[in-house]
């Protein structure tokens, strides 16, 4: 299913349309630090919503096909 992980990088980036003109604004220490593990967050999710779309890893598990038989009871 990767269509959630396409949808999950555009809303990646459009976070990323609102934030950028406030990082450079940022004037205290404390800010940096935010808009530092803000961004570094970003990395993260938009590698591992590229790494699910190129498949290096595997999907969540709600993500998932299921392939199997159901069973009767």
């Amino acid at each position: 299913m990767r269509h959630y992980a396409i949808l999950r990088l555009l809303l990646a980036g459009f976070f990323l349309y609102f934030a950028w003109p406030a990082i450079p604004s940022a004037a205290t220490q404390i800010e940096l630090v935010f808009w530092g593990a803000w961004l570094l967050f970003l990395v993260l999710v938009v590698g591992a919503n590229f790494a699910t779309l190129l498949q290096i890893t595997k999907p969540p598990v709600m993500e998932q096909e299921r392939l199997g038989h159901r069973q009767n009871a």
